[in-house]
């Protein structure tokens, strides 16, 4: 049984080690952000991040991640109190069927922690692993803009 930290908290689960950490973090722990989309890595939905890096739950065997720190779309703020990337993803209305919303959020969140004013390239560079079907880019990317270029205060929140 592994101990998972997700979000700040310790959980102890009973999913075998080889577990893919979407179904814990989904079906033990009821945080239903992060989405399976394709189950094969290929669609970024299910995106997480874990030590502020991306990485695909859905990949993720939770036996790898005892005493690694796993922060999900709902770590990050509430929908009463949303954090400064979410609050760009909204003043954007950047989501549309909202599918694939969460593992964008989480790749741009590991994007601005790592270069908190990322160029355009740049944040198209990191998002190009996660799919929409809706075609919201162009508002997905103004979202990243928008927080990129918040104050210290708002890109320090982002940490």
């Amino acid at each position: 049984m592994p101990n998972l930290t997700v979000n700040g908290r310790t959980h102890a689960v009973a999913a075998e080690p080889e577990t893919p950490l979407l179904y814990v973090l989904r079906d033990e722990l009821g945080l239903n952000g992060a989405k399976f989309g394709c189950g094969l890595g290929q669609c970024g939905a299910c995106t997480v991040e874990v030590e502020g890096r991306a990485v695909l739950s859905c990949l993720t065997p939770v036996g790898v991640l005892e005493g690694r720190a796993v922060t999900t779309v709902e770590g990050l703020g509430s929908p009463e109190h949303p954090g400064p990337l979410q609050a760009a993803f909204i003043a954007e209305n950047a989501a549309q069927c909202g599918y694939c919303i969460a593992g964008m959020v989480m790749r741009a969140h590991a994007l601005l922690r790592a270069v908190p004013h990322p160029s355009e390239a740049e944040i198209r560079d990191a998002l190009r692993f996660n799919l929409c079907r809706c075609g919201t880019h162009m508002r997905i990317l103004a979202a990243v803009k928008r927080a990129a270029g918040a104050s210290s205060a708002v890109t320090g929140a982002l940490r």
